[in-house]
């Protein structure tokens, strides 16, 4: 148990199995104005997010109707199908960092870069732009109110401003679309449709664009810039992988395991008495679903604290679970899977340019990730030209 900054109690639970267990629970809610108002029992100035409605903020019977408008867009046919324009954005940003080592490469020099942002941050956030149809022009707006939502989390006020400015910029762009008749075959356009139903609210378009926005790019950005830096760590692993791309898919499992992008479930609180491993959480407590301790609990995982790249026991609770379970999990697999293949070929023998000591991590108690990953670029060798040969 412990105290937020606004002296809110918060009960922490790190157990695997009471964590998986949470997970599925109904007595442990989610509807982000009924702990509003809960919270405002207990203390001033505490805000728990209710400026944004959205999935993750409601419970049933509200989540099942919001999920059902968008679930379609993430099932495992449509995330295939986005596997060309996935690849085509990640081949162009690797051209970007290709044509930077080349720049900056001689024979005493090698390039330095932020894979960060020049390659973890753009890639999801790319991705999102086709999926909704928005401008990919201002990404860095799109960044600039996700930060500002996940990591300012006792200012008040920039993440209201943030809130604000996002719902004006979601509705002109919708506005913009009605009055042109503009209806391009996108996610937008599908919640679009979803109002003119009366399935969603203009505040709940905005909370869906929002949440896709911040959800559909940081747990990505976190998962790809952590996995970079563990291949960083050991490069006998990175060669491993490269050996055999079809080990990917089960090395993202790991990476999702070790390093959990979200390492703290949305908070929670009970609607009753909850036991949780002989321990008694009273009704109307706040509740924290540590799901970065749960996937490193040594009575669930052998060897926890070390990456096993083909670990047998998997099963980690890195995308949550239930109803509540993560809905662009398979997308932001599919991401990492195509990102980290395509960078381990185009630049083998990369290396950390800073101490490791040196690295910022995000200042937000819910997400694990990087603010910067510079390394040293390694360019794939051409091949050299044999004697006598002439150029093609």
């Amino acid at each position: 148990m412990l105290h937020s900054d606004g002296g809110l109690r918060l009960w922490i639970i790190p157990r695997y199995a009471d964590v998986r267990a949470a997970l599925i629970d109904p007595r442990f809610a989610q509807d982000v104005r009924r702990a509003q108002a809960l919270a405002d029992s207990r203390v001033e100035g505490v805000n728990l997010g209710t400026d944004i409605t959205h999935m993750l903020s409601s419970d049933p019977p509200d989540h099942t109707r919001l999920r059902r408008v968008v679930q379609a867009a993430f099932s495992r046919k449509r995330v295939e199908a986005m596997r060309p324009m996935v690849e085509r954005i990640t081949l162009e940003l690797l051209d970007g960092l290709d044509a930077a080592a080349a720049r900056h490469t001689t024979r005493t020099t090698t390039a330095t870069v932020d894979l960060v942002r020049d390659f973890a941050f753009p890639l999801p956030i790319l991705v999102v732009c086709e999926l909704l149809g928005f401008p990919p022009e201002d990404r860095d707006l799109y960044r600039k109110w996700s930060t500002a939502i996940v990591t300012q989390e006792g200012d008040h006020a920039a993440v209201r401003r943030a809130v604000q400015e996002m719902g004006s910029y979601v509705l002109d762009i919708v506005d913009r679309r009605i009055r042109r008749n503009d209806r391009p075959a996108d996610l937008l356009t599908e919640l679009l449709e979803a109002r003119e139903r009366g399935e969603l609210t203009d505040d709940e378009i905005v909370g869906m664009v929002a949440l896709l926005l911040i959800g559909g790019h940081e747990t990505t950005v976190n998962l790809l810039s952590t996995s970079c830096l563990a291949l960083l760590r050991d490069p006998g692993q990175a060669a491993w992988l490269r050996a055999d791309p079809t080990r990917m898919p089960g090395a993202v499992e790991e990476f999702l395991r070790y390093d959990s992008p979200i390492c703290m479930a949305t908070t929670r609180f009970t609607t009753e008495p909850v036991d949780v491993g002989g321990v008694e959480i009273p009704k109307d407590e706040f509740v924290l679903l540590s799901l970065g301790a749960a996937n490193r609990d040594p009575a669930r995982f052998q060897d926890p604290d070390r990456l096993i790249l083909d670990r047998r026991d998997a099963g980690h609770l890195a995308f949550g679970g239930g109803i509540h379970r993560c809905l662009g999990a398979l997308l932001g697999k599919l991401e990492t899977e195509i990102a980290l293949t395509a960078l381990l070929a185009r630049f083998p023998g990369t290396t950390l340019a800073c101490q490791e000591h040196e690295l910022r991590w995000r200042n937000t108690m819910m997400l694990r990730g990087l603010e910067a990953l510079p390394v040293t670029l390694r360019r794939r060798p051409t091949p050299p030209r044999r004697s006598g040969a002439r150029p093609v």
